[in-house]
């Protein structure tokens, strides 16, 4: 890795858009604006070119997995086209390999079962969607699952419950490579009120 902090954004055909596009203006906000410390910002995909969300949103992917720089934090979103990549083996190689190179995971909503099928999330406390906690259990029976936190923080794996709850999780990942300071900042920025309160747990 090197000092400048490179942040992912995964993009996939039927992605939920505001999985997408609310860590994207938190971390894209704190990169502009506040960050003290050197941040990119890109998107990732299966290839290059226009994706569709699952409500018709043209997103462009900048990077091909397979060809894109080193990533310190991959946020891996959810919506109906993890259904796919949950049983898509190189994509799921390919998650494990970030993983094993010290790549922190970031999930939103049910990308958390994405990363349940691909044993990342294994024996770890993890959350997703409330209408899908019951699938991650079986998904994999080993996860502790948080039926009532935003996010779940266990260090190289980051889950976040769904859709508008990938913005406290992409906040508090701000407060984690930042500081408080800056997630506060960018939170004002953004003129984001979160929820009261807006329950989190681990690092």
């Amino acid at each position: 890795m090197t000092d400048t902090l490179t942040f992912g954004v995964l993009l996939f055909d039927d992605v939920e858009e505001l999985d997408v596009v609310g860590p994207w203006e938190v971390l894209g906000f704190w990169a502009s604006h506040v960050a003290t410390v050197s941040v990119q910002a890109l998107t990732v995909g299966p290839q290059t070119g226009m994706v569709r969300g699952s409500k018709g949103l043209g997103l462009v992917v900048d990077h091909a997995v397979d060809e894109a720089p080193p990533l310190d934090l991959l946020v891996h979103p959810g919506g109906n086209g993890t259904r796919a990549l949950a049983e898509d083996s190189t994509h799921l190689e390919w998650l494990r390999g970030l993983h094993g190179r010290g790549t922190v995971l970031a999930s939103v909503c049910t990308g958390s079962l994405v990363l349940a099928a691909a044993g990342l999330l294994s024996g770890r406390p993890a959350t997703t969607h409330r209408d899908y906690l019951d699938k991650l259990a079986k998904t994999e029976p080993s996860v502790e699952v948080r039926s009532v936190e935003r996010f779940v923080d266990d260090g190289a794996v980051v889950t976040s419950a769904g859709v508008s709850a990938g913005i406290d999780m992409a906040l508090h990942l701000v407060a984690r490579y930042d500081g408080p300071e800056a997630a506060e900042a960018t939170r004002s920025g953004i003129q984001y009120e979160a929820p009261a309160p807006a329950r989190g747990s681990g690092a």
